[in-house]
């Protein structure tokens, strides 16, 4: 993901607003540590380009030691849930 934000920094940097004003939404599954890391670092770069930034009622992250694991995280998938319908929302008020 790092090396994705890195290097659409660089394309933003040679386009410049081509992210103003697109929604960005940090997400992250993870295993342990560095999920609220990955969400800083996400968020920091939507923020940095002028992104609106859409969030739910807890960090946008799932545990699980498997990939099928974070299935079974119900906190984190109604916070999913949740994030979605807050995209659908901000989605249909700026009529995109």
């Amino acid at each position: 993901m790092k090396a994705l934000l890195d290097r659409g920094g660089v394309v933003a940097a040679t386009n410049p607003g081509i992210l103003k004003h697109k929604l960005g939404v940090a997400v992250a599954a993870v295993r342990r540590a560095g999920g609220m890391t990955a969400i800083d670092t996400m968020n920091h770069f939507f923020l940095n380009k002028e992104m609106i930034v859409i969030g739910s009622t807890y960090w946008n992250m799932v545990y699980g030691r498997e990939v099928s694991d974070v299935l079974k995280d119900d906190e984190g998938i109604a916070n999913m849930h949740n994030l979605g319908q807050n995209m659908a929302s901000i989605l249909l008020k700026l009529n995109l």
